[in-house]
């Protein structure tokens, strides 16, 4: 659905008016509420991202989360963040993964020049469609049994990816046959790189488009930032890890790479 509205999931302030009617959620590291955005709750959201084997299957959660906010089908979701652009790419594909259509505003609440034309609060049954998003959502199981026939994008930091860095993981390293690109390589001070430096990136990673990615960090948010930034390179079939190293780490099963 995100493709339909934007060449990238990923806008610049000057796209907004060509939106049309929007809804905006802003994800706050605090309490403050730019432009008075409607705040996402996002720790609550975290939370109980955790409290699964996938991380989004209570359903009945996130539909009363959504009602809360506002947002459904009918208007595009723009979300902003402070222009880290990790926890605007949680929500983001939060809010994706259960069909609804959504966007992230490039560099957070400080490009944002103006509040453009809201949309009224949407009214009435919302229909979530779990993994009808543009970027898909894949379990520990699923992605085990899914190697090597699947590209892991790794956007950990080297430390991490080597086991130097633990994180507070039992384990350390990286999944098998996993290509690293840090997820603060992809950004500049402006936000998200552009789609043909984030495109040749990837290549030189070695992360094609010609078969599935599914991006994962330690705990979701680099991960989410990571697919946003694989769509906007143009990449298709992207899937995301959501719990991550940390959820792989904790199961002695699942095999990890540690260079010697």
């Amino acid at each position: 659905m995100q493709t339909n509205l934007s060449k990238s999931p990923v806008i610049s302030s000057d796209d907004l008016d060509g939106l049309g009617p929007v809804r905006m959620l802003y994800v706050p590291t605090g309490d403050e509420a730019p432009h008075n955005l409607t705040r996402v709750p996002i720790y609550d959201w975290i939370s109980r991202a955790k409290d699964s084997q996938t991380g989004l299957d209570d359903i009945p959660f996130w539909q009363t989360e959504f009602e809360k906010l506002g947002i459904g089908p009918d208007a595009v979701t723009v979300v902003i963040d402070d222009g880290r652009m990790l926890e605007a790419a949680r929500v983001w594909f939060i809010v994706q993964y259960f069909g609804l259509p959504a966007l992230v505003l490039n560099g957070g609440a400080s490009s944002l020049q103006a509040v453009p034309k809201l949309a009224a609060p949407f009214v009435g049954a919302l229909p979530l469609t779990p993994g009808s998003g543009a970027v898909g959502l894949m379990d520990r199981a699923a992605v085990k049994d899914a190697l090597p026939q699947v590209q892991v994008f790794d956007a950990r930091t080297a430390a991490e990816f080597s086991g130097r860095d633990l994180k507070g993981n039992m384990r350390g390293g990286h999944l098998p046959g996993a290509a690293l690109l840090a997820h603060g390589d992809l950004l500049n001070e402006a936000g998200l790189k552009s789609e043909g430096e984030i495109a040749a990136m990837l290549d030189e990673a070695g992360i094609t488009d010609g078969k599935p990615i599914v991006t994962h960090c330690n705990g979701g948010g680099r991960a989410a930032l990571a697919a946003l930034a694989a769509l906007t390179a143009g990449r298709r079939d992207v899937r995301v890890y959501y719990l991550s190293f940390a959820d792989w780490a904790a199961d002695e099963t699942c095999p990890i790479h540690r260079p010697d």
